[in-house]
């Protein structure tokens, strides 16, 4: 593969890293007062309750809805967690595999919200790239502790 720059695993190294800031970027722009004290959720729950489709209200009314405080501690440290391990390159396939599950869950979640869908479905995308194209190889903590093959 002929690439301009970098080689080829160096480019999908920057995408994974840029992923990573993309993942951390939502972790930052949260209003952490309000999204802990029940806004986040809240907002969540009004999209959830007018849904479409039946199963997202059930499973948001009985995963989400009675634990709004701890879900909201996970959907935000995930976020984090998500974004300093892509960023760092540690458990990167993991990592993947966790932001595509969570960009689904948000697409699904706001599937009524052109914005929402444009910004997760190109996350999921990203992460497919990243993931299949094993973008540990170049510039991450898996590469120098041999993780991952």
């Amino acid at each position: 593969m002929q690439t301009t720059w970098l080689s080829g695993a160096e480019w999908v190294a920057v995408l994974r890293i840029g992923l990573g800031l993309w993942w951390l970027e939502s972790w930052r722009h949260k209003d952490k007062k309000e999204w802990f004290g029940g806004g986040g959720i809240g907002w969540a729950a009004g999209i959830a309750e007018k849904h479409r489709w039946p199963f997202v209200r059930k499973g948001f009314d009985t995963v989400v809805k009675p634990r709004p405080r701890v879900m909201a501690y996970i959907v935000a440290y995930a976020e984090l967690a998500l974004g300093l391990g892509l960023i760092a390159g540690f458990l990167t396939p993991v990592a993947l595999v966790a932001g595509i599950v969570l960009n689904l869950i948000y697409l699904v979640l706001m599937i009524h919200d052109w914005a929402e869908q444009g910004q997760n479905l190109m996350m999921a995308l990203a992460s497919l790239v990243a993931l299949f194209a094993w973008s540990w190889q170049t510039w991450s903590l898996d590469d120098a502790l041999g993780l991952f093959g």
